[in-house]
């Protein structure tokens, strides 16, 4: 019986316990960090849509500290890792980086009540295209002040009527948040004149900017 104890310690991994799996508290090597990281990220994607897209009530902070934990802790190069290793740290590094970055943004925009990538869902709320959708058009928007105003004030109804507060959203702000994305649009879409528009649909406020081909008539 003694000898047969002493083949069963033989046949023990070191750092293992025996049925294999990685004992509480153990350190993992670099590469089940990198791997892990990775997936962390991929979830961490997951999350973050679910959250801007309502369906968690707020957004995966926890997984977020972690992440940039991990980060953090082999940005300093003080890890020692081949090549490989920190290629791939360096892809993950850059990854997160743009996913990150684009997070923040849509944070700040639905912190701010305004709907432009994502919207805001009232239970209860209709299911059809709102027929009072409000459109407007320009090219520069500091030579349309009134339609400006129209439009905000269309954002202002909109969240009204889903209960949304926007006590914290003004003119001033608003104008300059319209400004920025009607460079951006005819930057991405090629064009001069932009149209924007505002409407509650199934519930959701959204405010779109897509092409316009001129001035639309009064």
């Amino acid at each position: 019986m003694e000898a047969g104890r002493a083949r069963l310690r033989r046949r023990r991994r070191p750092g293992l316990s025996y049925n294999g799996a990685t004992p509480k508290g153990s350190r993992l090597t670099v590469d089940e960090e990198l791997s892990k990281l990775d997936d962390n990220i991929r979830r961490l994607k997951i999350e973050y849509e679910a959250y801007f897209n309502g369906g968690t009530p707020r957004p995966p902070n926890d997984l977020a500290f972690r992440v940039e934990s991990v980060i953090k802790k082999h940005s300093g190069g003080t890890t020692e890792m081949n090549f490989s290793q920190r290629f791939k740290f360096n892809q993950l590094v850059q990854r997160y980086a743009v996913h990150a970055d684009l997070w923040r943004k849509r944070l700040k925009a639905k912190e701010e009540g305004l709907a432009w990538f994502g919207a805001v869902r009232r239970s209860g709320a209709e299911a059809a295209p709102d027929p009072t959708a409000v459109r407007v058009a320009w090219e520069n928007p500091d030579e349309e002040k009134e339609s400006v105003q129209r439009l905000f004030e269309a954002l202002v109804t909109a969240l009204d009527r889903t209960g949304r507060d926007h006590s914290h959203i003004d003119e001033t702000r608003f104008a300059e948040f319209i400004r920025k994305k009607t460079r951006q649009a005819q930057a991405r879409l090629g064009c001069k004149w932009v149209q924007f528009s505002v409407s509650v649909e199934e519930g959701y406020v959204k405010l779109k900017a897509g092409r316009a081909k001129g001035k639309p008539a009064p």
